[in-house]
């Protein structure tokens, strides 16, 4: 079953998003050349805690940390310690969640390292990020869960990719419904499967994190002996990109954005909804 949040709900979902927001903003400064994955993680704990907010992913089926940080090869998951020490040309994507009287909200991002960064990394993950607003795009009453994953997919497979070849969409992990639990139905590929059929229609309170991860090689992945940390089979280097958004009777709203998805939507012909909190 699909959990249909009220606009009251939506609100709540606001306040969680606008935590997870905050934390991406502290842990992008943070991610610089010298400092460990740990140093990141107590920065998203900081957060968390002048917010008054609860962490999502501490605990969460037994995960150590606040954030996940996943760096380079690592495409999701990543847990931080304190033996990673970030380095010039590093690429790292960090996923973090926060929790408001019991809403959730949930986003990713990847960042660049210091500097000596390769065009086909800063290409990856612009691709990835722009796959995942042609889905939140596709956030329209009326339209099936198939057309978000479409949207990405379609996306990302008309993006050249520098020296040929196409982009690994990851397969094993994808987005995911979204609101009183942080992983709830419906399960979103990010690429259109027969198997899995057009999905349920989206209607004025369905909620979706949006979550393409995409590499410069295979889509496919194993996971490591902690059993969290996911590698790519090919030891390619990838890009994670996220949003948790509410579909409203006015349109998209990015619950994880600060301005709600308002600018960048725009760019792509479509109006996001008002903020509720505004």
């Amino acid at each position: 079953m699909v959990q249909i949040k009220t606009p009251e709900q939506i609100a709540k979902m606001r306040e969680a998003g606008l935590v997870v927001a905050a934390i991406h903003a502290a842990t992008r400064e943070a991610a610089v050349p010298g400092a460990t994955t740990r140093d990141l993680d107590e920065v998203a704990r900081k957060v968390i805690a002048d917010h008054g907010a609860k962490s999502n992913f501490l605990g969460y089926g037994g995960f150590p940390a606040t954030i996940c940080t996943s760096v380079n090869e690592v495409v999701v998951h990543g847990i931080p310690d304190g033996k990673t020490v970030l380095k010039h040309g590093d690429v790292i994507s960090v996923d973090a969640g926060a929790i408001v009287d019991g809403w959730h909200g949930d986003a990713a991002f990847t960042a660049f390292v210091g500097d000596g960064h390769a065009p086909e990394l800063v290409e990856l993950s612009r691709v990835t990020e722009e796959s995942m607003w042609a889905g939140i795009a596709a956030m329209r009453n009326g339209n099936r869960l198939v057309d978000v994953s479409r949207a990405i997919e379609t996306y990302i497979r008309r993006q050249p990719k520098p020296g040929g070849g196409r982009y690994g969409i990851i397969e094993d992990y994808g987005g995911h419904g979204i609101g009183t639990e942080m992983h709830m139905d419906p399960h979103l590929l990010n690429y259109v499967s027969r198997k899995r059929g057009r999905g349920p229609k989206l209607v004025p309170g369905v909620c979706l994190a949006i979550e393409p991860m995409v590499s410069l090689g295979t889509p496919h992945t194993e996971v490591l002996a902690d059993d969290w940390t996911v590698i790519t089979t090919d030891g390619t280097w990838s890009s994670h990109w996220e949003h948790s958004v509410a579909l409203t009777e006015e349109g998209p709203l990015v619950l994880t954005a600060v301005d709600g998805g308002r600018a960048k939507l725009a760019e792509l012909g479509v109006t996001a909804a008002p903020d509720p909190l505004a």
